[in-house]
């Protein structure tokens, strides 16, 4: 797919993370098992853009976790959604993108990390009276990464959300976003039951010393040779 890889084969995972629990929606996410086959920034930018999912995950060392993230057209320190599925995946104890050790717990169908609001990058949370209102929007244009939010129930903690990178990279609308739900988190100081996109469901849990937890279901849909 790629002609700036090395001529090693590699497997293309591609996963949905923060599905619902009959398996729909959910954010896909492209992991490439064997980062070695693409060795340098360039040529894992160059497949992250071809792909065009909101993250490709490239794994430097899947013993220890080591991994690399890229949207289409930029590299992240940091990503909730690629770090949950790609735990998951490999199941890894910890993950380790470039902001260092992120650790992870199994719950039953649920895939937790632990993460903190100041590793994901700066978001525009903005709150909506209704629902219906979040649902009503149209993409906004480029410019801004805007979380538009809206409680459905506010005593319970749940949440309607729907997040537009702004990037002008080929993603209007990202169907679920686990550095957005961070800060959500953080500026309300509560756990939070969310569903994103078309349906899409993340739960976030606040811990001790500015530790937030981050969860979802994830699955496989199909693996691709590269």
């Amino acid at each position: 797919m790629n002609t700036t890889a090395t001529t090693s084969v590699t497997d293309l995972d591609v996963l949905r993370v923060f599905c619902t629990g009959d398996g729909r929606y959910g954010n896909a996410l492209g992991v490439v098992r064997d980062g070695r086959t693409y060795p340098d920034e360039a040529s894992r930018q160059a497949l992250a853009k071809e792909l065009g999912f909101s993250e490709t995950v490239f794994v430097d060392d899947p013993e220890r976790g080591v991994v690399d993230i890229y949207t289409p057209g930029v590299r992240l320190p940091f990503a909730g959604y690629p770090l949950v599925g790609t735990a998951w995946l490999l199941d890894l104890e910890v993950v380790c993108p470039p902001v260092g050790e992120v650790w992870v717990r199994g719950d039953g169908e649920f895939t937790w990390i632990e993460a903190r609001a100041e590793w994901a990058p700066p978001r525009t949370l903005r709150r909506y009276g209704s629902a219906a209102e979040v649902d009503a929007l149209d993409v906004p244009p480029p410019g801004t990464w805007i979380y538009a939010w809206a409680w459905e129930d506010e005593a319970a903690g749940r949440v309607r959300a729907r997040g537009f990178p702004g990037r002008g990279d080929g993603i209007d609308e990202d169907e679920a976003t686990g550095a957005a739900a961070l800060l959500l988190t953080a500026e309300l100081g509560r756990a939070l039951n969310i569903t994103q996109g078309r349906g899409s469901q993340i739960l976030t849990a606040p811990g001790p010393d500015g530790v937030i937890e981050l969860g979802g279901r994830v699955r496989l849909e199909r693996t691709l040779t590269l």
